[in-house]
């Protein structure tokens, strides 16, 4: 077992680069590590860049990827930043997992592309990097400055927030 935390990106809004020529959102390469860089995280860390895909096109078999990778890591604190729209879903197949047992795993990601000032992504993560080493074994989401549990939250699409339910 690793007291490294490892950091899995999945895409989401939170990596997403704005093209003028397109007038478009793509999700571009993963701003977690300047992120932990630019606050200064003490804690030891790993960073793998697993996929690079909005959440809404994320299926099954992606899913089953993340699920994979972090059951087979030797890290046992995760957090995976995943764009915001079907993070219930996949927190749910991580709970599922059994193979996930014994873990701690906090899914954050932003509502704002971190590469925007005026973003929670920085907020976000910072959070979910306490979350992941003050929380026991388990599966959280974490956003909207709350820790929640899955299976009791929802993403309110009208109020662009998380919500316990």
């Amino acid at each position: 077992m690793s007291d490294q935390i490892l950091v899995v990106t999945t895409g989401g809004t939170i990596d997403k680069v704005y093209f003028d020529a397109r007038s478009d959102f793509e999700v571009g390469a993963s701003m977690v590590g300047e992120l932990l860089k630019e606050a200064h995280v003490d804690a030891s860390f790993r960073i793998v860049e697993l996929l690079r895909k909005d959440s809404l096109d994320l299926d099954d078999a992606d899913r089953g990827l993340i699920a994979g990778y972090v059951a087979a890591a030797d890290e046992v604190a995760v957090v995976i930043t995943h764009g915001t729209d079907t993070m219930t879903q996949t927190a749910e197949i991580l709970q599922a997992d059994r193979r996930c047992n014994g873990k701690t795993i906090v899914l954050t990601g932003a509502l704002a592309p971190a590469r925007f000032a005026q973003s929670d992504a920085t907020f976000n993560v910072g959070m979910a990097f306490a979350a992941v080493q003050s929380r026991g074994p388990g599966v959280y989401i974490v956003m909207n400055g709350r820790i929640f549990e899955v299976g009791r939250v929802r993403k309110d699409r009208e109020n662009n927030r998380f919500v316990q339910c």
